[in-house]
């Protein structure tokens, strides 16, 4: 059980510097976009690899439809959402904002799987909502007592309902194929749908090693430590421990970025984090 939270810990220290990754990117000149097309494309150099090592490339030709609505979902909408949360709001503001996830589950497994909404659920989305307007009001982007812009809400809550895509079209792909195996096919399609929308500016080291730390260690090994970590916890400790994620991105957002949020920005973002916990344990 030790080994299994340390590689949860992991894992949610890992996708908790994606916003520090893409910041410096965005310091040495690189956008949003190209962030989220050489993100979706190394990380799939290194699945591939995986995938191809083990294996594990089958594809059945009825999920094509299915696979591809989740590259342009999952990965295009959800990388480049990301980036520009990250860009517009700050890396705290967008992993905390990710969160709102298990809110969008719930509404979504209202209108398409005609799941009972109970208290708990109806609770936590409106404990979400809450979290969201406190934080949109006091935080974000070393501005503690400015209020945040629209382009940087919408993107951190559309970032949020694509990686909820993760847990209820991710539900249907999980029995059926390996992680290696889904990103083997999607990540390709997602960074084909990026690459329209992307302007190429010259790199720098820096820039490269920002955008292969994004894609590797917080996007490919994060991953791999997430999986090896539910072979011996149950998947609802572990979706707990993995909230970890925004705390240590505000953490490392305070230190090396100096972002924070005021007093009432971060009852905000525990308001988000209790309404995860609260619907993690109902399950």
């Amino acid at each position: 059980m030790f080994i299994g939270y340390l590689f949860i810990i992991s894992a949610a220290t890992l996708w908790g510097l994606i916003g520090i990754f893409s910041s410096l990117a965005f310091s040495q000149g690189i956008g949003p976009m190209e962030v989220a097309f050489w993100r979706a494309l190394l990380t799939w150099i290194c699945f591939g690899t995986q995938a191809v090592i083990r294996q594990e490339t089958h594809l059945y030709k009825q999920d094509i439809p299915l696979f591809v609505l989740f590259a342009l979902l999952g990965i295009t909408l959800f990388y480049i959402c990301y980036q520009f949360a990250v860009k517009t709001g700050g890396a705290a503001f967008a992993s905390v904002l990710l969160y709102t996830a298990p809110a969008w589950v719930v509404i979504c497994s209202f209108f398409i799987y005609k799941e009972k909404l109970t208290v708990i659920k109806l609770l936590s989305v409106t404990l979400v909502m809450l979290g969201v307007f406190l934080i949109s009001k006091t935080g974000g982007n070393s501005q503690g007592n400015t209020s945040l812009g629209w382009m940087a809400i919408l993107s951190g809550l559309a970032s949020g309902f694509c990686y909820s895509l993760y847990y209820t079209i991710g539900k249907y792909f999980s029995s059926r194929y390996s992680s290696a195996n889904l990103f083997l096919w999607v990540l390709p399609l997602g960074a084909l749908g990026v690459f329209p929308f992307v302007t190429f500016v010259h790199k720098t080291p820096l820039a490269w090693a920002a955008l292969i730390a994004c894609s590797f260690f917080s996007t490919f090994l994060a991953n791999f430590c997430y999986y090896k970590g539910l072979k011996y916890l149950e998947a609802g400790k572990a979706s707990i421990v993995a909230t970890l994620e925004p705390v240590v991105a505000a953490c490392a957002a305070y230190v090396l970025l100096g972002e924070y949020f005021s007093f009432l920005g971060y009852i905000g973002a525990g308001l988000i984090l209790l309404a995860v916990i609260s619907t993690i344990y109902e399950h």
